[in-house]
């Protein structure tokens, strides 16, 4: 609202200096994201810079509408993000206000320094859930099997491994049961933080008993408890990082947002990372990545009836899939399988909050959704028709 203020009526006023306040306020903010834990902090400061310059202008811009209004509108937005009028401010000058622990800072310095504009980072997200589904950095969907101890993520500045375990007996399906999150050390940001949870055993600190990393004052890596013993968030604003780990039943899910340029700095012996590269071929079970459509008519072998395994036929898995999730995503259909697989209907709050942490994270809203494919890497001709009965035909007979 406040960058669409001077688009012209200033120019009628050379000598307010309105629209290199908006100006400014724009180029602090460009940058912002608010999914990032310290966009609030950022957003502040750059209102109260916005705040100061208003003022000083506040004689040569008495006459002027768009002045007035942008007043208006910064008292608008301070009450919105319960800004204080005192506090830091923004600097026009990136070499003051470069922070090395603050990676959304990284770009205005190196703007700076170069004389030109450089775009914002861009950030990628992976996800981790259920029986085990896994959405890599690159949006790929894909359902493995990957029993034991396997890397998400090894790059230079983060490691995340998972460890699962199989869920029903004689079947192949696993779920994670342990996560364990290496922050390695990075100037004078943080000290090598490592992180471990485990089925019922969700802690709000690092294994050394910390709950932060490097000067506690800057806030540089800490972790939040926003349920006791069930969903914790770790920041590590050094790296743009964020991590969330739920407990949800007797397993765990994992969802990660991380700068492109820090996911691709590893090494050739580091190349083995599920978020990165997705699961071995060896280890789908998803059929090449995508969910074939069935043939009109054909129902699963046992024909509607309760699967032995889980107790759900396909209408009842359905039903209670559909209570928490109405768009008919892959998300939607992760739940179906999860609950014709083993039963728990664990698995449906898993897939729901899977897809929260994406809407939470995800950078691009339009590729939250993902919708099954059919063979030929179309979409679904008719989404509203199950077209998931082939799709979980083909994963049960590779479970079983």
């Amino acid at each position: 609202l406040l960058s669409a203020l001077c688009l012209g009526d200033c120019q009628l006023h050379t000598s307010c200096g309105i629209q290199k306040c908006t100006t400014d306020f724009v180029s602090f903010t460009s940058h912002l994201n608010a999914a990032l834990e310290d966009f609030d902090l950022e957003f502040c400061k750059a209102l109260r810079a916005y705040s100061v310059c208003t003022y000083r202008n506040s004689k040569v811009c008495r006459g002027n509408l768009v002045y007035h209004s942008a007043v208006l509108g910064i008292g608008d937005l301070m009450s919105q993000r319960n800004c204080t009028k005192d506090g830091p401010t923004s600097s026009t000058n990136p070499e003051m206000t470069h922070d090395p622990c603050n990676y959304s800072g990284h770009t205005e310095v190196r703007e700076h320094r170069g004389g030109g504009k450089t775009p914002p980072p861009t950030y990628l997200f992976c996800g981790l859930f259920g029986d085990p589904h896994l959405r890599t950095f690159k949006d790929h969907f894909q359902t493995c099997k990957v029993e034991g101890a396997w890397p998400l993520i090894d790059n230079n500045y983060l490691s995340v491994q998972v460890t699962n375990v199989p869920v029903v007996p004689g079947s192949s399906a696993t779920a994670t049961k342990k996560v364990t999150v290496i922050f390695k050390s990075y100037q004078d940001c943080t000290d090598q933080k490592v992180y471990q949870a485990m089925t019922d055993d969700l802690p709000a600190a690092f294994v050394d008993g910390t709950t932060s990393g490097g000067d506690g004052n800057s806030r540089s890596l800490h972790i939040v408890e926003k349920v006791s013993g069930k969903y914790i968030e770790m920041h590590a604003r050094y790296i743009g990082t964020t991590v969330y780990i739920r407990q949800l039943g007797h397993y765990l899910t994992l969802a990660i947002r991380m700068p492109q340029e820090l996911v691709m700095a590893y090494g050739e012996s580091q190349d083995l990372q599920l978020c990165v590269n997705g699961c071995p071929s060896s280890e789908r079970i998803d059929h090449s990545g995508h969910l074939p459509l069935p043939v009109m008519g054909k129902l699963l072998p046992w024909g509607g009836a309760a699967h032995p395994l889980s107790g759900y036929t396909l209408e009842t898995a359905t039903t209670k899939c559909h209570e928490k999730m109405l768009v008919k995503d892959i998300y939607f259909y992760s739940c179906v399988f999860d609950l014709l697989t083993t039963g728990d209907a664990n698995f449906t709050a898993a897939a729901h909050s899977a897809l929260q942490d994406v809407e939470a994270l995800h950078p691009s809203k339009e590729h939250w959704h993902i919708f099954p494919r059919s063979g030929g890497g179309a979409v679904g001709r008719d989404r509203k028709f199950f077209f998931s009965l082939g799709f979980l035909f083909l994963i049960f007979v590779a479970y079983l």
